[in-house]
């Protein structure tokens, strides 16, 4: 980490999106999407995969200018991701493009995500001491903030996390900031405990707002969401948004999540996951109902469903070439879906997932003739 790293002011605009959106014009139908007056394309950009070494790194550098360059302006990462390379991939990218002119800052919308305790670009030889030396020697860990030995929400560790990811990005201000699979919290102490946290967590993002280090906030886990109530992984929405309306008030900023869905993983569409109004809702209804973004993970199910899938799924997703841009189109067609996030570490797999924006998603009623008869339709 480089503490002098010149930051790049600004964030995404609705004006900035829109002129992103207009390049392509008539080019990629239906593609991009109004979410909280921003323009954002259906199609996101995620680095989560690769080895954490200079060959990955390159590779994403280009990966990333690719994606933009065909009509990406969603990016996520997080933190821990590659140990924190991902994100300094992403960072350099940027940079390029920005000192280029290629690109203004108030076009793109980049989330990242703190929480998971991580590295510093390798695994050090010694982890345990790693960790003792980096966090708890300095004071930004108690070790009873840690659950599961790996997970930390306490609002020291995040500040510090949010300068990290801000240095490593290049970016005076992050669009969004998630809490990373908070659902491990879980793991230790009551639920109310958790929800306390929790609500402790979101002050520490408020106050990152004020100070203008984020513009907002949001949960971006893996079960929390898609599993019954019952479940210890699970959390409420709506306990959700009531902890972030006692930590920020009527004009709080919890403004989205993320969860994964895919044509293997559909509990989003479940109503008997969540809650709206005292009654059982899809985690994708239960969000909009709050007027929250719903970014959707493993979109391909770390390539699982880039291949062999039936032909009676096939035959609802016309037009496209491949079975990765199906699955994709899927996502991105799903009501209440504001970005099907996809990992894209080489140039090749640009150049194949933004192949799916050329055709315009799927309709209503078509996206609903797949699951006639179930909870999806």
């Amino acid at each position: 980490m480089n503490p002098e790293a010149i930051l790049t002011p600004g964030y995404a605009t609705p004006e900035g999106t829109a002129r992103f959106r207009e390049r392509f014009s008539g080019r990629l139908p239906g593609h991009f999407r109004q979410a909280r007056h921003l323009w954002l394309s259906s199609i996101g950009l995620g680095t989560y995969l690769g080895e954490p070494d200079a060959a990955t790194d390159a590779l994403y550098r280009e990966a990333v200018t690719h994606a933009l360059e065909l009509g990406v302006n969603v990016i996520d990462t997080a933190a821990n991701y590659r140990h924190q390379r991902s994100e300094r991939a992403i960072g350099q990218a940027l940079a390029e493009l920005f000192g280029a002119g290629k690109l203004g800052r108030n076009e793109i919308f980049l989330a990242t995500k703190g929480g998971f305790l991580t590295f510093d670009g390798a695994e050090p030889p010694d982890p345990e001491a790693y960790f003792r030396e980096r966090f708890v020697a300095t004071g930004l860990v108690e070790p009873g903030d840690v659950a599961a030995g790996c997970h930390v929400i306490s609002a020291r560790y995040l500040a510090d996390q949010i300068e990290a990811s801000r240095r490593n990005l290049g970016l005076e201000t992050l669009d969004l900031y998630y809490l990373h699979n908070p659902e491990t919290q879980l793991q230790r102490g009551t639920r109310a405990e958790f929800y306390a946290r929790l609500g402790e967590a979101f002050a520490a993002l408020e106050a990152a707002v004020a100070a203008g280090k984020i513009r907002a906030y949001g949960t971006a886990t893996w079960n929390a969401y898609r599993v019954r109530p019952e479940s210890k992984e699970s959390i409420s929405l709506a306990e959700v948004v009531k902890v972030a309306e006692a930590a920020g008030g009527p004009a709080h900023h919890l403004r989205a999540v993320q969860l994964p869905l895919n044509l293997a993983m559909l509990e989003g569409l479940d109503p008997s996951m969540q809650t709206h109004e005292g009654q059982p809702a899809p985690a994708l209804v239960a969000a909009r109902s709050h007027g929250l973004m719903v970014f959707a993970s493993a979109s391909l199910l770390q390539g699982r469903l880039a291949e062999n899938l039936p032909e009676e799924i096939a035959r609802h997703l016309p037009g496209l070439d491949t079975h990765a841009q199906r699955s994709l189109q899927f996502v991105r067609s799903t009501p209440g879906v504001t970005a099907a996030l996809v990992g894209m570490s080489r140039r090749e797999h640009v150049d194949e997932n933004l192949g799916t924006a050329r055709v315009a998603p799927l309709e209503f009623n078509a996206y609903r003739a797949m699951f006639a008869g179930s909870a999806a339709g």
